[in-house]
């Protein structure tokens, strides 16, 4: 591609822009209102996916042991728990530990739960993290057969119903993702199809005197772009101040894991600028092809 193509593509697209521009301002607005909501959408799906691996992290396993184990036994059932397939961490909680840790929780500095239980009706116990969470039902399963365990809690049925959750969540977010990204797609290439068919005769002239597709196509693959990417800046500038914003008042009020790592941010934002360019190449491309086939 010689020097001389070049400026007429970049020349062609310029004048197209400027004949078109009510026309034009009407894409970016379009191409950045879908990048907008395209971009919220991605931001809720992550900051759902945070939530839920938040919460699924917190899934343990407590394994209470029996009264009668000596120290000796109750390290060598350690021992053996730390050998089960998919055990992350095991910590060893003595009853008199559970008895503060509840005093803390729910008594404060007013109650005083030994006086009144008298006796400590708890039992040592081990504190288990699976590596995946989603792999504690079965390591439970492991630990519950071992000699020296009383019982294994880990909210079973509680736990087996935040994973089906946790499961739709994340497909929904990422079809949501999808099907917003086809509508896009859609809404550019009918706003680029109507500058287009401004210049059908124009085309049709291009093709005749037997201009290649490619060279007819590249003028308006240039459109698309900057169509595409000036919306789309627009669009990222906007989701950036919104949620910077959100993010401040959800931390504050809310205390929720919300993501806030500003390389992460700085992906999606990028992200999402080449997504805006890449629908404009897209759009312009569907919309083309009717008119090159003279």
């Amino acid at each position: 591609m010689n020097m001389r193509n070049i400026k007429y593509f970049f020349s062609e697209s310029y004048k197209s822009l400027y004949r078109n521009r009510v026309l034009s301002l009407a894409t970016i607005a379009n191409v950045a209102i879908c990048i907008l909501i395209l971009g919220a959408a991605v931001l809720l799906t992550v900051n759902a996916s945070s939530i839920i691996s938040n919460l699924e992290s917190d899934v343990e396993i407590v394994a209470f042991i029996d009264k009668e184990l000596s120290a000796k036994e109750t390290d060598l059932l350690q021992s053996k728990i730390e050998k089960i397939d998919g055990v992350k961490t095991i910590v060893f909680v003595s009853k008199e530990q559970g008895l503060k840790d509840l005093q803390e929780k729910f008594g404060g500095t007013e109650y005083d739960l030994g006086s009144t239980l008298g006796e400590n009706p708890l039992r040592d116990s081990f504190e288990i993290q699976a590596v995946d969470p989603h792999q504690v039902p079965d390591i439970a399963k492991n630990i519950e057969i071992l000699n020296g365990v009383y019982k294994v809690n880990y909210g079973k049925g509680v736990i087996d119903k935040l994973f089906q959750v946790t499961k739709w969540v994340r497909v929904v977010g990422v079809a949501m993702i999808f099907l917003l990204a086809f509508g896009a797609v859609f809404l550019i290439s009918t706003t680029i199809r109507l500058a287009i068919f401004s210049r059908r005769k124009e085309v049709y002239l291009m093709k005749l005197i037997g201009a290649s597709d490619w060279f007819v196509r590249m003028p308006f693959f240039l459109e698309g772009i900057f169509l595409g990417l000036t919306g789309a800046i627009i669009a990222v500038l906007l989701l950036a101040l919104g949620y910077s914003s959100l993010t401040g008042q959800a931390h504050t009020i809310l205390f929720l894991p919300i993501v806030t790592d500003v390389r992460f941010l700085l992906h999606i934002y990028a992200g999402l600028l080449a997504a805006g360019m890449l629908l404009g190449v897209i759009a312009t491309y569907f919309s083309l092809n009717k008119y090159l086939d003279v």
